[in-house]
């Protein structure tokens, strides 16, 4: 991991290890790709033939893990292909090589802290529906952010089948308020009062049915711990607040995007050139 001081902040970047990464897999000469994942992909552990070099397979998605460290753009595309290590196929190494190909075109980019004294906790959280091809279940991702420094972000696909989408994004405002109590207690350990920090979510059904106290006939499916948000936002502990789809920034999380939302949500979670600082 490499550390960059600048007159107002500091840069961090993986960018040798990225072009060994390229190196070990041959791909340091390779065409660049614009986005690390297609749109329409729909992979499934069901297509195409057997990849016929396991270990491959699995050392090229180790190393992948290792890289969102600083790349939370590939934190999503990695979650896909981390789901067929036991039985990668001839299209899941496909996609890894368009995961290096996207690294290839960005490789000088890394995460930008600048300078600044905001402290307020506030994440972002969103979750797609049943977007899994083989086992239909939901991908809930998050974004934390102290003032405008992200600190922490999670890719990842939810254990159970969720019947609807209220009930996937609910599940991830859950994940979210998990995280952003730990951290919460840790700055309170620390002395720093940061106040009451906020989840932005972008489904008005699971922001109400974290404030509103009744319980509805049709939530009773949802299991009774994740139901401790709502006394987390009874107890003014968290707020949760609703914003524009087009503002969410955890659509990275859980989405493949094109090009033009791709650089764009990047550009808003830190995601930088060290020449653009």
């Amino acid at each position: 991991m490499e550390v960059t001081y600048t007159d107002h902040g500091i840069f961090v970047s993986q960018e040798r290890y990225l072009l060994n990464l390229l190196k070990k897999f041959d791909m340091e000469n390779c065409r660049e790709a614009s986005t690390p994942l297609e749109v329409t992909h729909k992979l499934s552990k069901y297509d195409g033939a057997d990849y016929k070099d396991m270990r491959k397979y699995q050392s090229l998605v180790g190393s992948l893990i290792y890289a969102t460290l600083t790349r939370p753009d590939l934190s999503y595309v990695v979650g896909v292909l981390s789901q067929f290590m036991h039985c990668p196929k001839d299209p899941h190494w496909i996609l890894g090589q368009r995961v290096l190909r996207y690294i290839k075109g960005t490789i000088k980019e890394g995460l930008y802290y600048p300078f600044t004294s905001d402290l307020k906790l506030r994440a972002y959280s969103d979750s797609d529906w049943a977007g899994n091809q083989d086992d239909r279940r939901s991908t809930h991702g998050y974004m934390i952010y102290i003032g405008d420094k992200l600190v922490s972000w999670c890719s990842k696909k939810q254990h159970i089948v969720a019947l609807s989408s209220t009930k996937a994004k609910y599940k991830g405002l859950v994940v979210a308020a998990k995280e952003l109590i730990w951290m919460q207690t840790l700055f309170k350990s620390l002395g720093i009062d940061q106040g009451t920090p906020t989840i932005h979510g972008d489904n008005m059904s699971s922001l109400y049915l974290a404030a509103n106290p009744v319980f509805h006939a049709r939530t009773k499916h949802i299991e009774i711990e994740y139901h401790f948000l709502r006394e987390k936002v009874m107890e003014k502990e968290i707020e949760v607040e609703y914003i524009s789809t087009k503002d969410q920034l955890a659509d990275i999380m859980t989405k493949s995007l094109d090009g033009v939302k791709t650089n764009r949500f990047k550009s808003m979670t830190g995601v930088k050139e060290k020449k653009m600082i």
